[in-house]
């Protein structure tokens, strides 16, 4: 992580031909220039955060560690990823109490091959302050089988896997732009159960935030940009739960120019991280 975040913070201040040379640019979701100062001031306000990343995106990464410090470092937060699967919760809550080490951690739960160097200062971070890391995300295998299925082979698990996701029947609407959009990119090889994978996910990931979210702690969660790019995803499965809480969504994309918002990314999130297409990626 240390040699990620050098060549993050050396090609941040880079300059060619006297002129600035920026690694990353903040907008707001109409496309007018904002900087991480301003974004935090309303973070700050917020009860739920869902900050979408590019997996690989070093830049991503990086702020998102700075803001779980920010903020962690002001009031207490609870932090959740896409990244960690509900039946790993345990080994995980095993490790942020010090009962496991670092490697009884890796052998004991599934950790994405970018963990070391991504999540793993998260978790540690969250380790330190002694604050709740939620692992959201329905177990893989589960999902992979509503894609090849639907919903309805659920039914079929015993009460202890249906504890790792949502409470069954979740809701769906196969109208939403984001699910309607899968389907047209795999065109003929695709099904209508597709959208519903990505859905079974969303509605787990809501559903274990808002079980775990307590009034006057943020809760900050990790995952990948699609899962609440639009204001959809698993920002829709929690506005039909809590809609009245406060929820900011934030979304990275990459562009080869900095200084405007390209009309595709405006309205993803009320804050969009735009990342020089040239990054080094983690992986």
């Amino acid at each position: 992580m240390k040699t990620i975040l050098a060549c993050v913070i050396t090609m941040c201040f880079l300059s060619a031909n006297g002129q600035e040379k920026k690694a990353y640019q903040i907008f707001t979701a109409k496309g007018k220039k904002t900087n991480y100062g301003k974004m935090l001031k309303t973070l700050m306000k917020s009860d739920i955060i869902l900050f979408g990343e590019y997996h690989n995106n070093a830049i991503a990464h990086w702020l998102q560690l700075e803001l779980a410090k920010n903020i962690g470092d002001e009031k207490p937060i609870v932090l959740g990823a896409e990244m960690f699967e509900a039946d790993n919760q345990v080994p995980l809550d095993k490790y942020l109490a010090g009962t496991i080490s670092a490697k009884g951690f890796d052998s004991s739960a599934r950790l994405w091959k970018n963990y070391p160097t991504d999540y793993a200062p998260l978790v540690d971070y969250a380790k330190e302050k002694k604050y709740a890391f939620v692992a959201s995300n329905i177990p893989r295998r589960y999902a992979s089988m509503v894609s090849k299925g639907g919903f309805t082979v659920l039914d079929t698990l015993d009460a202890k896997q249906k504890a790792w996701m949502v409470p069954l029947p979740p809701a769906y609407d196969s109208s939403l732009p984001g699910y309607q959009k899968m389907l047209t990119m795999m065109g003929d090889h695709t099904s209508p159960n597709l959208p519903k994978a990505q859905a079974i996910k969303d509605a787990t990931m809501a559903y274990f935030i808002l079980q775990n979210y307590q009034t006057g702690k943020p809760f900050i969660h990790f995952n990948g940009s699609y899962h609440s790019d639009n204001y959809e995803g698993i920002l829709w499965y929690l506005k039909q739960k809590r809609p009245e809480l406060r929820y900011t969504t934030i979304s990275t994309v990459s562009q080869s120019d900095l200084k405007k918002l390209v009309a595709d990314n405006k309205g993803k999130a009320d804050f969009i991280i735009v990342v020089d297409e040239d990054m080094t990626n983690t992986y």
